[in-house]
C-alpha cells in the first residue's frame, strides 16, 4: 500500500482550506498590480516560490477534494513537498532581506513559511512509502535544475534575474557556479530526507496499525 488508506476528513479539509489560501496568495498581486505599469507577470511568475507554491496549490486541493492515493500522485505529492521545503529553507537563509516581488507581509509569510510547513506536516501526517530509488531523487531534482537552466538562459535577455544567488552580473559565473553546485548537492541532501521520512512514518503508521488489529 503507497498511503494511507482513506485520509481523514479533517485532513481533507484542511488541505482544501490551505490550498484556497495558497490560490488566493498567488492571485494577489497580479491583481493588486493590473494598472501599474512597471510590474511584469512574467517575472513573478519566474520565481521559483511562485511556481513552487502553483504545485503546492495543486497538490492541496486536489488532495483534498479527490484523495488520490496512487503511486504516480504520491511522487507528484512527494515533489511539491521537497519544493516548498526548499522554498521555506532557501528563503530564511539566503532571502529574508532580499526583495522578492512580495508587497505585502502576508503574502511573503503565507508563500514562504506557512505553506512549506503546511506541506511538511501532510507528508508526515499522509505518509507515502514510495521508496528510496535513485531514479525517484533524480525525478525529483529535475525540475530545479531546469528552473537554473531557465532562469540563466532568460536572465540575459531580460536583464533580469529573480534571485541574488543565480545572478552572474556581479558575483561572475565562477563564483555563482559553485554557489549552484552546493545548492543542487544540498537539494539532493532534503529530498534523500522528504523521501526517507514518507517510508519510515508510513512503516511506523503500518505496525501501529498492525499492531491494535492484533490487540
Amino acid at each position: 500500500m503507497i498511503a494511507t488508506a482513506g485520509t481523514p476528513w479533517w485532513i481533507r479539509g484542511l488541505r482544501i482550506a490551505f490550498g484556497v489560501l495558497g490560490v488566493f496568495t498567488l492571485a494577489w498581486g497580479p491583481l493588486h498590480n493590473l494598472d501599474n505599469p512597471t510590474y511584469s507577470i512574467a517575472n513573478y511568475f519566474s520565481y521559483f516560490t511562485i511556481q513552487s507554491n502553483i504545485l503546492a496549490a495543486v497538490a492541496l486541493l486536489a488532495g483534498g477534494l479527490l484523495d488520490p492515493r496512487d503511486r504516480r500522485w504520491q511522487t507528484f505529492r512527494g515533489a511539491a513537498t521537497l519544493y516548498m521545503i526548499i522554498t521555506g529553507i532557501i528563503y530564511a537563509v539566503l532571502l529574508a532581506d532580499i526583495d522578492v516581488q512580495m508587497q505585502d507581509r502576508w503574502t511573503n509569510t503565507v508563500l514562504h513559511r506557512v505553506i512549506p510547513i503546511v506541506m511538511l506536516v501532510d507528508w508526515l501526517l499522509v505518509p507515502a512509502a514510495i521508496g528510496l530509488t535513485a531514479r525517484l531523487i533524480g525525478g525529483w531534482l529535475i525540475y530545479p535544475i531546469l528552473y537554473g537552466v531557465y532562469t540563466l538562459v532568460r536572465g540575459p535577455i531580460v536583464d533580469w534575474y529573480p534571485y541574488p544567488f543565480i545572478d552572474p552580473r556581479e558575483q561572475g559565473y565562477l563564483d555563482m557556479s559553485i554557489g549552484l553546485v552546493v545548492m543542487v548537492l544540498f537539494f539532493l541532501v532534503l529530498a534523500l530526507l522528504v523521501a526517507g521520512l514518507g517510508v519510515l512514518v508510513h512503516r511506523r503508521w503500518e505496525a501501529r496499525q498492525t499492531h491494535f488489529t492484533r490487540v
